[in-house]
């Protein structure tokens, strides 16, 4: 994707703003700095039944600079971008850091972990949708689903939204670099109702490219098909069996293990994965790695919030942690190398098996199908496990009927270790790429 004139204006811009924030820190005595900077556009539109509910423009910008003084440091921020003001924030950075405490592991990224050379992974591609056709593709999202099954009864609203954002990082090693990216979604929500049952459900699309949203009728019709499927859930008893987390439901479930292996929580001995470099955590087929330049995919980054270079890694290989995830800091505090996840991972993959959902289900035979999780019961310090859930009941490797008011409960190492497959059904739509997994056996607490 070449830059058109208005990319390479607003990259020269955002730059000139981090090179005039870059020299008055050095004006101002500061050891190193760093500058972020971005400027974020969008619309947003929310129809319900038919009338607009809320319609809103966006528009935000700011410049966050921090600024390090003999390892003490302080941090500021301005939404003025006036020579004026990024000098002021430079200034208030620079003052907050002669009251801060020392510290050994504070600074910028290494030079040589630096993205001096970064490729264009195509993540800009603006809608230009108007605030009348927005409203009339939510309304058609919602009135399918309206009209997707007689037992739908009322509308939570079809939502839509169109974003832009430009961003760019510099820091005092000579580093600046910049990319614009964008984001579109439609979403729909319905209530269903049957005899005295009601139940809502939801199903939404998204993409940096809007030519790649699914169709409008069709998310409304998915939305009213989940809906009127939860109608008439029954309750379980409590008993030990397989569950099968759904796609959306499983990347949760692998998002609690990149937790526990990220730097913040290892260096804080707040994670049940301390010390588990080179320690079997899955089963010996599993693998888990970052794709961080897939092309227009919407967890890539060229490079990460501290203008270290992201590449393609393995973080579990055969089933052992190769890698934890890490920004300079945390690298530092561990004596390891950073990863390039300062602001997290892009695009965390998990390697599939070849089973469809329907085939995932017949492997399972006899279990419980979550396709929602409540609450936040888990304990990362030792890993337990409990969460409200709901789903289905499957026997037979069919999906019988669905349930509610369940708890499931386990320990994540044991769940880990315990996953029996991962089906093909990726969805696209998260930053972490996984299809349903299965966990053997786990306690559900129902009746």
């Amino acid at each position: 994707m070449s830059d058109s004139k208005q990319i390479k204006k607003k990259r020269n811009e955002l730059e000139s703003h981090i090179e005039l924030a870059l020299k008055a820190a050095r004006k101002y005595g500061a050891d190193a700095a760093e500058i972020s900077v971005a400027e974020d556009k969008g619309l947003s539109v929310t129809v319900r039944n038919g009338e607009i509910e809320t319609l809103e423009n966006h528009f935000d910008k700011g410049l966050a600079i921090t600024v390090f003084n003999k390892q003490c440091k302080g941090s500021s921020s301005t939404s003025d971008f006036s020579e004026k003001a990024i000098r002021q924030a430079v200034k208030t950075a620079t003052d907050i850091a002669s009251f801060t405490a020392q510290d050994e592991f504070s600074g910028l990224a290494e030079y040589d972990e630096l993205a001096w050379d970064y490729p264009d992974l195509n993540l800009y591609y603006p809608w230009g949708v108007s605030a009348e056709e927005a409203t009339e593709i939510a309304i058609q999202c919602e009135t399918a689903a309206l009209k997707g099954d007689k037992r739908i009864v009322n509308s939570e609203g079809a939502s839509i939204s169109s974003f832009e954002s430009f961003r760019a990082y510099g820091n005092s090693h000579g580093f600046i670099g910049s990319y614009p990216a964008s984001s579109h979604s439609l979403s729909c929500a319905v209530i269903g109702k049957e005899n005295d049952a009601m139940q809502r459900d939801y199903w939404y699309t998204a993409a940096r490219d809007n030519n790649l949203l699914e169709d409008a009728k069709r998310v409304g019709k998915k939305a009213a098909k989940r809906t009127v499927a939860r109608l008439n859930a029954k309750k379980l008893s409590t008993s030990k069996l397989p569950i099968l987390f759904s796609p959306e439901m499983a990347s949760g479930l692998i998002g609690h293990f990149v937790v526990a292996v990220s730097g913040s929580s290892l260096y804080r001995k707040s994670s049940f994965l301390l010390d588990s470099l080179g320690e079997k955590i899955f089963p010996d087929w599993m693998h888990i790695y970052e794709q961080p330049h897939i092309v227009s995919g919407l967890g890539s980054a060229p490079f990460d919030s501290e203008g270290v270079k992201t590449r393609s890694r393995n973080i579990v290989s055969h089933g052992v942690i190769d890698s934890y995830i890490l920004n300079s800091y945390a690298a530092r505090k561990l004596k390891l190398t950073t990863t390039g996840n300062a602001g997290g991972v892009h695009n965390l993959c998990v390697e599939t098996g070849n089973l469809n959902f329907n085939a995932m289900l017949k492997l399972m035979d006899k279990g419980l199908l979550v396709t929602e999780l409540m609450g936040q019961g888990i304990n990362m310090v030792t890993g337990d496990y409990s969460r409200g859930a709901a789903g289905f009941w499957v026997e037979n490797g069919k999906i019988q009927y669905p349930v509610e008011e369940i708890t499931i409960a386990g320990n994540l190492k044991d769940m880990f270790s315990n996953i029996v497959a991962i089906g093909n059904d990726i969805d696209t739509r998260l930053t972490t790429r996984t299809g349903s997994i299965l966990v053997e056996e786990m306690m559900i607490a129902g009746e």
